[in-house]
């Protein structure tokens, strides 16, 4: 059986997107197949107590700065130049995430993903604007204002709660989380961690 590596996944999550980008290459090297789980990032948050990193050291400002050195030390690593803090951060990502349920449902989550991803942390969109979202989505493949309306039906709103509560009762606090079996790792600077687990 192949070896799989979940990834726990938020737009809201800068994190998230450069880890998406780097991982091809984890992929080829380890043989395994990427799983994304969709999950409310708030949602963790709120059932876990913690919070967002410019909240939580908000009043530890050389924390702060050694956060912002590390993201630009992986950035600058692995070439990333199209990334951009988006101008609208913190973005609610309330609708892109159910979108990613609908795309899950509808079998295109990859392209969704890699699509919204653009949108939040290259294009600089807000995202948490239906207009913005449908006009968006349209011009890039996806029947926009079909995709919106799907993400009110109870099914997609109710998946979407379901796979944040079971991410939080397997121990997930932020995201990227990622899941080797039942192993969990946290943040993009585990990736060596992870790999070394799929080696296994």
């Amino acid at each position: 059986m192949a070896k799989t590596l979940e990834l726990i996944f938020d737009f809201g999550s800068p994190n998230a997107y450069l880890t998406l980008k780097v991982l091809p290459e984890l992929l080829d090297r380890t043989g395994a197949d990427l799983i994304i789980t969709p999950c409310l990032l708030g949602g963790i948050f709120k059932a876990t107590g913690n919070k967002a990193p410019m909240i939580q050291y908000a009043d530890a400002p050389a924390k702060m700065a050694y956060e912002h050195l590390e993201m630009q030390r992986f950035i600058a690593k692995h070439g990333l130049t199209k990334y951009r803090l988006n101008p609208h951060f913190p973005v609610n990502t309330l609708a892109i995430m159910r979108g990613a349920i609908v795309a899950d449902d509808e079998g295109n989550l990859d392209d969704y993903v890699e699509a919204v991803n653009r949108a939040m942390w290259e294009d600089g969109l807000k995202m948490d604007d239906p207009e913005v979202i449908a006009a968006f989505l349209s011009a890039n493949g996806f029947d926009g204002p079909a995709l919106l309306a799907r993400t009110q039906e109870p099914e997609i709103k109710a998946k979407l709660v379901a796979n944040t509560e079971a991410a939080v009762a397997r121990g997930v606090f932020g995201i990227p989380t990622f899941f080797v079996g039942e192993e969990m790792f946290f943040g993009k600077d585990r990736l060596a961690q992870v790999e070394e687990a799929l080696g296994r």
